[in-house]
């Protein structure tokens, strides 16, 4: 049985995803490999265009499944989500990351690896990877990069918009006649629910703002300039992750320590 997305790869790229993907779901941790050792792939060239071209539609394929199965979730707890840290909490745009830095990377990447690989390059040695991004495609690229802030901007101005909203009619004024704080009241039920209705249609329109951005961008670079990219990106949400429970448990400690020194 084949995942039919493969079916087109020959059989030594089927071995090469399949040898990646036995060594990333090893039980003890400590048998994984590292980025390093998956991007070394890459160098070695045992990454073809063809294989890729695949390892990204797969990708793609795995952030529209997301976008669809987090639609179905309470909007009010997509904004500020148990499962994230502090530090996470404090960063998205509309529940998640703003399309544009995708495009900063994009450009980090670039100057980054042509400052890394420069003797490579000026031999004619280079891999094919962001190092090597062409002057034509970094026109698209800024184009993107211009129309999707202005989308960004949109949907900003929306959601500031529904936020002002709690300050109006009915919510506001309903709160203020009440005799006890917060109790039911099913005008401002109505107003709730309308509320986060709309914040559910452009949480939908961030979302498709994400997904095309990615869609472009990567239709815009070379298929491993494309893996290039999602690994860098991917190890920076899992980085990010990482670093905000380190400083969540020394938040912790310290407030441990500061209701009892004793301990």
């Amino acid at each position: 049985m084949i995942d039919p997305t493969l079916e087109s790869l020959k059989d030594d790229e089927l071995e090469v995803i399949c040898d990646v993907i036995n060594e990333c779901i090893q039980i003890d941790a400590r048998q994984r490999p590292t980025m390093k050792a998956l991007n070394q792939n890459e160098n070695d060239g045992n990454l073809t265009d063809n294989t890729c071209a695949q390892l990204v539609e797969r990708s793609l394929d795995s952030f529209l499944e997301y976008i669809e199965q987090r639609a179905q979730l309470d909007i009010s707890g997509l904004f500020s989500p148990s499962w994230n840290t502090a530090l996470e909490n404090s960063l998205p745009w509309i529940t998640g990351c703003r399309p544009s830095p995708y495009i900063r990377l994009t450009y980090a990447l670039c100057g980054s690896q042509v400052e890394y690989q420069l003797s490579e390059i000026i031999q004619g040695l280079a891999g094919g990877n962001l190092g090597q991004i062409l002057a034509t495609q970094l026109r698209m690229i800024n184009n993107l990069h211009i129309k999707t802030i202005e989308e960004e901007e949109k949907l900003s101005s929306q959601l500031a918009g529904l936020q002002e909203n709690i300050a109006d009619q009915p919510i506001a004024m309903v709160a203020k006649r009440m005799s006890r704080v917060g109790e039911s009241s099913g005008n401002v039920d109505h107003a709730l629910d309308e509320l986060e209705s709309s914040m559910a249609n452009i949480l939908q329109e961030a979302d498709k703002l994400r997904l095309s951005t990615l869609k472009e961008l990567l239709a815009i670079l070379t298929p491993l300039q494309g893996v290039d990219f999602l690994v860098a990106s991917k190890k920076l949400h899992l980085c990010m992750h990482k670093w905000g429970k380190t400083r969540d448990n020394r938040q912790l400690f310290w407030c441990i320590y500061l209701l009892n020194p004793f301990l």
